[in-house]
């Protein structure tokens, strides 16, 4: 990926439950003073109608960008057991976020498996 720009990561599970989730910003930009995390959640979780739709037009795993909300764009990326990983992030960067997800997969796999 690349560090231009902002990101936010969660993988949500079955029941819509965030599994896990992270924030990623370029350490060259200037804090805000305030706090968005409740409103990347917000938008992940609006996404995830969707998602949802999405998939049934589509065999992919990678699914691109489903939604955009004011600067952000909503990618996601959805698991064979239906575990839908999001990425919001501020710049397009799809050959980026399509191997950080396949990476973010295959470490999925690896926990599960282990």
């Amino acid at each position: 990926m690349s560090t231009g720009g902002n990101y936010y990561f969660v993988i949500v599970g079955h029941h819509d439950n965030p599994l896990f989730e992270m924030d990623f910003s370029p350490t060259t930009k200037e804090v805000k003073k305030e706090d968005h995390s409740y409103l990347n959640q917000f938008i992940a979780h609006a996404a995830l109608d969707l998602i949802d739709e999405h998939v049934w037009k589509t065999n992919n795993m990678y699914l691109k960008i489903v939604d955009k909300f004011n600067d952000w764009f909503v990618s996601a990326f959805i698991t064979g057991s239906q575990i839908r990983f999001i990425m919001l992030h501020d710049c397009k960067n799809d050959d980026g976020i399509k191997s950080f997800f396949w990476e973010m997969f295959e470490m999925y796999i690896k926990v599960r498996i282990y």
